[in-house]
């Protein structure tokens, strides 16, 4: 099966899974409209347990917000979302919790490796980057392993430093400071100098050229008596007899 084809199979698959959720108990109970609002939150909830393993503060903040205007209590809205979320992904928020601490209990040596070739291609990513700090390489690199063995994005990250750790001899975030300072800093650097460059080649800002200042003080009094001109000698002429 191609990749397009995997693609594909997912898509009808999830459309599948949202018109089941449809038609379910708690589906039913909603509008239109908060049915969409409903299903978008389960997706930001997928997401954080993807990300850090957890969801039970953020399914509360989102049940109360998701009830607030609505006829039902955050309890209620709760119980809708926890209910879609079932629906949507075929299991619940802590089944998907617990597969992904799971995968973690499940490390091997292999993965380990995988998780150091990760972090070494940060510097290499870095380099190629337009203005790609530290923080978001490291960030793509987690979520990129986290996806290949099946485990959240905190964890990823955990692994990648230990690993990493483990064959050189520095702290992963001290790296990563001497990566910035060595590949961020100076791109960042050079784009300041270039737009002080373009300032002073064109004299003036181009925000404040686009509004017809100038820096030459000299300029704007020409431009005004010439702006004046017309208005003081409309002043002068006397009407005919």
């Amino acid at each position: 099966m191609t990749e397009q084809q995997e693609t594909t199979q997912t898509r009808d698959t999830e459309a599948d899974r949202i018109r089941a959720a449809r038609e379910s108990f708690s589906g039913r109970l909603l509008t239109n409209r908060q049915f969409k609002e409903a299903v978008a939150v389960t997706r930001i909830l997928e997401a954080e347990i993807q990300r850090s393993g957890t969801f039970r503060e953020k399914l509360g903040d989102y049940a109360y917000a998701f009830a607030r205007t609505e006829r039902f209590d955050a309890m209620k809205g709760e119980t809708i979302l926890r209910d879609l979320f079932k629906e949507r992904t075929g299991q619940s928020m802590n089944e998907m919790r617990k597969a992904f601490v799971e995968s973690e209990e499940a490390l091997t040596d292999d993965h380990r490796a995988q998780a150091y070739r990760r972090a070494s291609g940060i510097e290499g990513m870095m380099e190629a980057g337009d203005k790609l700090g530290f923080t978001r390489a490291a960030a793509h690199q987690a979520e990129a392993l986290a996806r290949e063995i099946g485990i959240t994005d905190a964890c990823a990250m955990r692994v990648m430093a230990e690993a990493f750790e483990a064959a050189r001899d520095i702290a992963f975030r001290d790296w990563g400071k001497e990566l910035d300072e060595r590949i961020y800093r100076p791109q960042i650097e050079a784009e300041k100098q270039t737009r002080e460059r373009s300032r002073t080649r064109g004299g003036s800002d181009p925000e404040d050229r686009r509004n017809g200042q100038t820096d030459d003080p000299q300029g704007d009094l020409i431009g005004t008596a010439r702006t004046d001109a017309p208005r003081r000698a409309a002043r002068t002429r006397q009407p005919s007899p």
